[in-house]
């Protein structure tokens, strides 16, 4: 979610029976509805923001706003008590609340989620911002190298040409050289 999602999140954007977390088309980037899957940590901290209560019991929570101080929505992220946060994690100067969804971003390239995946996840309209954070899972695309192999079966000499009877390495088309489909096999192939 962008910074006004989450400083704007009221209590009806929760659906905590079905994990979700709406945002609405007006308050979308891209003028679309986004369903926001939460994880067992997000719906922990609503909860807990839920059912905060005062020294004497009574409930701090604002009726509408999940994010509140004093009972205030909060409009403004940067405050002292961002600064303060952010030192107190060790986090250096300069370090935005927006910089929070990157590292997010980031975390779940690192993490194996497929880029259309986060796409989604990041309401993003198409995947220009999510492929910059390809890079920093060079190996999500090593899984699929193996989808197509090069295999030289065995043949007799009655079945191939005299030019074709040459040891493997010394072909030119392992050399480089644009190969035919004769030895090429698709994963999964029954052909």
């Amino acid at each position: 979610m962008r910074r006004a999602n989450i400083t704007g999140l009221t209590w009806h954007n929760i659906d905590s029976e079905r994990r979700i977390a709406w945002v609405w088309p007006d308050e979308a980037k891209a003028g679309k509805p986004i369903a926001v899957p939460l994880n067992a940590d997000a719906l922990a901290l609503l909860k807990e923001r839920f059912e905060k209560k005062d020294k004497h019991g009574n409930c701090v929570r604002d009726a509408r706003y999940v994010f509140t101080y004093r009972k205030q929505p909060i409009m403004r992220t940067t405050t002292k008590a961002w600064f303060t946060a952010c030192t107190r994690a060790g986090i250096d100067e300069g370090f935005t609340f927006h910089d929070l969804r990157h590292t997010w971003a980031s975390w779940h390239v690192m993490g194996g989620t497929p880029l259309e995946v986060l796409r989604q996840l990041g309401g993003w309209a198409d995947m220009t911002m999510v492929l910059r954070y390809a890079h920093l899972a060079p190996g999500y695309v090593a899984a699929y190298a193996e989808n197509v192999s090069l295999t030289i079966s065995p043949t007799s000499h009655d079945d191939v040409s005299e030019d074709y009877q040459e040891e493997p390495s010394d072909m030119g088309w392992l050399n480089g050289l644009e190969p035919s489909t004769t030895g090429i096999t698709i994963q999964g192939s029954t052909n």
